[in-house]
């Protein structure tokens, strides 16, 4: 089997191979090379100690990423390739990392320390694949299966448990029963874990191609990470629009949304407060402020989970403006472009296409609506339809020369014609806008008076 590899990958290889040292590339590489798909990065694994390594490559860019650990970086022809030693790894006090490693010059003893048999192969092209545990027929069957004892492996790095999870989610992978009996039993330990190594793995797990299949087989595991979910669970919604409960809904729009992360983001949070807002009426079931009780504990969740100030602000948004209505009305959706901006109102679409998706099939005529939404807001845009302030055909220049000169004055007044030229009672051109301006001043200083 050969496998085709970058040139300076084969150079670092090599070079390892001439100074008398096993090399092979590893873990997640090897997977996705067999895979047919191309990695994202290359590690290599070898039998040289870090300073061996060191003095293998002197010449080169070297970077001492872990020495401690075993790892050293070689930038080749401007690759950084991240070159391991050999290594056992010693107790997990802390359920993440190992409080000690110890080199040794067995490849077979460094692939026995790794999470799944999927990413504990390694190969050379001197060598061929080195699969001491059966990866390989693993990524046939599409199964993820722990190296050596699930319960060890979770219990070293609580991490593993998102990662498996993620996996399935991403490859569309099954869980090998005793794995995935090992991971439910041992999530508990996904407290010691940064909240940034969880987002992230919660990121690439909703990008996933079988999202909807792994939120729900692993719906314990999530909800040690946001335990708002738990109150969702086979909630009844009492709805005639709703043919599931608030979580298997929240499951649905999240398959059925598109592979963006705000929106994908926003489908798992949208109804987080249903159970919370539920009352019912003559047999109805309502969820009076959902929309903005849910988006206030979006904006903790994601606070907890350190997403960044925009993307917090955006899925924020999306949640809480879910469920407004258009009315097919043009002035109503430029409204919404002044306020949301283009990118955001056309994710507010998806958002709201998703959830309507998630809804009894029998109501998704109004997908047609949504379609309509999305053709007015192109035509918006083709026509340059104004419909924020800096489009205005007058700025605050402008109005400083007939007379207005308070800055907070300005700011309302060219809110107050952009209102104006929105609902297409007064033209986008300078001297119609300047007369309604000098009309409002007029006005208003009579009513001061």
């Amino acid at each position: 089997m050969e496998l085709r590899i970058p040139e300076q990958v084969r150079q670092a290889l090599s070079k390892l191979r001439a100074c008398g040292y096993e090399a092979y590339i590893v873990g997640g590489c090897v997977r996705d090379l067999l895979l047919g798909w191309e990695p994202d990065d290359y590690d290599i694994t070898t039998s040289a100690l870090p300073f061996e390594t060191m003095r293998c490559f002197a010449g080169y860019h070297i970077i001492e990423t872990g020495v401690k650990h075993g790892t050293v970086t070689a930038v080749i022809d401007g690759m950084p390739l991240e070159i391991t030693t050999y290594r056992i790894d010693g107790q997990y006090s802390d359920n993440r990392r190992p409080d000690s490693v110890t080199f040794t010059r067995s490849l077979r003893e460094d692939l026995a320390r790794r999470d799944f048999t999927i990413n504990a192969m390694a190969y050379s092209p001197s060598n061929g694949l080195q699969d001491y545990f059966g990866g390989q027929q693993d990524l046939k069957d599409q199964m993820i299966r722990c190296v050596g004892d699930p319960q060890t492996r979770f219990e070293e790095d609580a991490l593993r448990i998102l990662r498996a999870v993620r996996f399935s989610s991403v490859l569309g992978f099954g869980m090998e029963p005793t794995t995935a009996a090992a991971l439910l039993t041992r999530r508990g330990l996904l407290v010691h874990i940064a909240r940034e190594r969880v987002q992230v793995e919660l990121n690439k797990l909703l990008l996933g191609r079988d999202v909807g299949r792994v939120l729900r087989e692993y719906t314990e595991v999530l909800c040690e990470v946001i335990p708002e979910i738990i109150p969702c669970i086979g909630f009844e919604q009492h709805s005639r629009y709703h043919l599931y409960d608030v979580w298997e809904h929240t499951v649905h729009t999240v398959e059925r949304s598109p592979e963006r992360l705000t929106v994908r983001l926003a489908m798992l949070l949208h109804d987080l407060a249903k159970p919370l807002t539920f009352s019912i009426e003559g047999g109805t079931g309502h969820f009076y402020s959902h929309q903005q009780k849910s988006a206030d504990l979006a904006q903790e969740i994601l606070k907890r989970l350190r997403y960044s100030g925009e993307i917090t602000r955006r899925v924020v948004n999306l949640i809480r403006y879910h469920s407004v209505e258009f009315h097919g009305s043009a002035k109503a959706i430029k409204r919404w472009l002044g306020k949301l901006g283009e990118e955001e109102l056309r994710e507010l679409l998806l958002v709201q296409r998703s959830d309507l998706l998630g809804k009894d099939p029998s109501f998704w005529y109004e997908l047609e609506e949504l379609d309509e939404n999305e053709q007015r807001i192109n035509e918006i845009i083709a026509q340059n339809q104004c419909f924020t302030v800096a489009q205005l055909a007058v700025n605050g220049n402008d109005l400083r020369e007939v007379g207005c000169t308070q800055g907070r004055l300005i700011g309302q007044l060219l809110e107050y014609l952009l209102g104006l030229v929105i609902d297409e009672e007064c033209p986008n051109n300078r001297e119609a806008l300047l007369s309604r301006a000098n009309q409002y001043l007029v006005n208003r200083k009579q009513a001061d008076e």
